[in-house]
Parts: structure tokens; C-alpha cells; sequence
């Protein structure tokens, strides 16, 4: 028994005729006869009696009818819907703060322009957590700054990213724009939280130096630590991506060490398993054309002086 075996019953009990609901589906007059045979079989009772060459629907298929019509109408509601989900999807989107804050909405706004088959939904917050809504499979991709632990994510770099270390004017160390490691020791700091891909490559970057700091603000907002900075004189270690317009405006300054550089990588994140949908190509290709940052120009001007 099928969708169409109802359809077709229904045409027949409202119309009581068969060659009207043969004409309504395209049907042979034969074949609506052996649908509503299949029907009586199927639940064994007859449906209609048949006087004169007139039908007349008996009382189980008055019952019938008044179920079919229930069962079509909710299945034409399925289609419909379903059919509106078929149009426009969701693509979830995750990344991580410092990608959040400073790139990920130029992005989806270049994927916008060239993709308006999904509805996006934009997902913000540390490598770590980021990682574990890939694997329960709550985003279908991610742009993060930190690196990935499970085996079971493709990790991609695509962006090119730098991370500086910076003061705000007045602090001692603005005037040469240079830092040497042990001047590094016992300096107030404000760090990311714990989970932070930026937190991270800084810790292992001091601990291998034997370098001790002081924590003096710990945040999960980039604003929170470009204030901590340029009000509270700490140094931070970000993106140089968060800082453009500060440098620029002078009320933080890059401090430059040759032999320490923390280039590293925004990378595409996915399930090793995911289909690779248009949409999922197109935005890594959008995030790749994202590569270079232009401030490294200016910050290479302003340390030659």
C-alpha cells in the first residue's frame, strides 16, 4: 500500500467514478480498478459495492477515506517542507577568537556574495572546543589558529598568520621596538585562556626558553587583552591580524626579536569523513584568498626606524 493507492481511493470515493480519478492520474481505467482491489485485499474488506454499474462506498471505506485524507495531507506537508530545507541549507561555520574577531566575518561575507544556496550559522570559540563540536559533528567546517589533537580531522593551513609580541607607547620596551628573551622574565602579562591556540604556542615558546611571566589578565576576548595593554601597560602576544588599526593609530607597538619569529598558519578544519559539498569548496577557497596579512609591511617600516 502506497501514498498513490490512497490518492487514487480518495478521487474515487469523492468523485464515484473511476474513469474520473483514471483521468486525474493518468491512469488506464483497469489499473484504478486493480488499485482499489489491492486496497480491499490488503485490508479485507470491501471498499465499495458495486450496484447497477454505480459505487457506493461502504462504511469501512468511509473510515478508510477519513484516515487517507489525514495520512496524504501530512504527507504533502513532508514534501513541502522538506522540499524548503532542500532549497536552502544550513552551513555551519565554526572558528576560533582570534579568528572570529579579526576574519571570519570578511569571510562569510565573501562567500555570501558568491553562494546564496545556505543559510549560515557562525560558531566562535577556542581551538579546543572547536575540535569537539567537529567531531560530534555540530559544524561542518572550521578556521582555527591552534593545532588540532584527533586523528580524525583533515587540517588544512590556508591563512598565513604571525603572532606578535606588543606594549602599549609608554612601556620601556616601545622605545627600541626590540626584545631580547630575558627581558621577557618576570613581565606582567595578559594571555588567552586555557584551550587557546595562541596561549598555547607562547607557552611552549617560554617554556623552552625557561622564561617565568606574570599573569596579570586572562581573557577569552581580544578586546579585553588589547585594553589590558594599552591601559594597564601589560604585554600580550596576538595576532598581528587584531592589532592593525592600534599600530597604525601608534597606541600599541610591535616589539621585534630576529631570532624569534611565531609565524604560524589559520588552518581549514573538517571531519575526515565529511562529503565535500560545493558550499564546503567554495568557502575554502574564499578563506585561502585571505592568505597575507598587509600589516607586516608597515610593522617592518616602523622597527627599521
Amino acid at each position: 500500500m502506497t501514498i498513490k493507492h490512497l490518492r487514487v481511493f480518495i478521487e474515487v470515493a469523492e468523485s464515484g467514478k473511476m474513469s474520473i480519478a483514471a483521468a486525474k492520474f493518468y491512469l488506464s481505467q483497469p489499473t484504478v480498478s486493480q488499485i482499489i482491489k489491492e486496497l480491499e485485499e490488503h485490508y479485507g474488506f470491501l471498499l465499495f459495492e458495486r450496484l447497477s454499474k454505480k459505487l457506493f462506498i461502504t462504511e469501512e471505506g468511509k473510515k478508510l477515506l477519513y484516515y487517507s485524507k489525514q495520512v496524504v495531507q501530512q504527507f504533502d506537508e513532508l514534501e513541502s517542507k522538506m522540499l524548503e530545507l532542500s532549497k536552502v541549507q544550513a552551513f555551519r561555520i565554526g572558528s576560533t577568537i582570534t579568528v572570529g574577531s579579526c576574519l571570519i566575518n570578511d569571510i562569510i561575507k565573501e562567500f555570501e556574495r558568491i553562494d546564496d544556496t545556505v543559510e549560515i550559522y557562525s560558531y566562535v570559540n577556542n581551538t579546543q572546543a572547536i575540535e569537539e563540536e567537529l567531531l560530534k559533528a555540530n559544524i561542518d567546517i572550521a578556521l582555527v589558529e591552534g593545532v588540532v589533537k584527533s586523528q580524525d580531522l583533515v587540517s588544512i593551513p590556508v591563512v598565513d598568520d604571525y603572532l606578535v609580541l606588543v606594549c602599549n607607547k609608554n612601556h620601556p620596551l616601545a622605545k627600541n621596538r626590540h626584545f631580547t628573551v630575558e627581558t621577557l622574565n618576570d613581565q606582567r602579562f595578559a594571555m588567552r585562556e586555557k584551550g587557546s591556540g595562541t596561549r598555547e604556542q607562547f607557552e611552549n615558546y617560554i617554556n623552552k626558553q625557561g622564561i617565568t611571566i606574570k599573569e596579570s589578565v586572562v581573557a577569552n576576548c581580544p578586546t579585553a587583552m588589547i585594553n589590558a595593554v594599552i591601559e594597564q601597560g601589560c604585554l600580550a602576544v596576538l595576532s598581528v591580524r587584531l592589532v592593525q588599526e592600534q599600530i597604525k593609530d601608534g597606541s600599541i607597538v610591535v616589539l621585534k626579536n630576529e631570532d624569534c619569529t611565531w609565524n604560524r598558519s589559520f588552518s581549514i578544519v573538517y571531519h575526515k569523513n565529511k562529503f565535500l559539498s560545493h558550499s564546503i569548496v567554495n568557502f575554502i577557497e574564499v578563506a585561502a584568498s585571505f592568505k597575507h596579512p598587509q600589516i607586516m609591511d608597515l610593522i617592518d617600516i616602523l622597527s627599521s626606524k
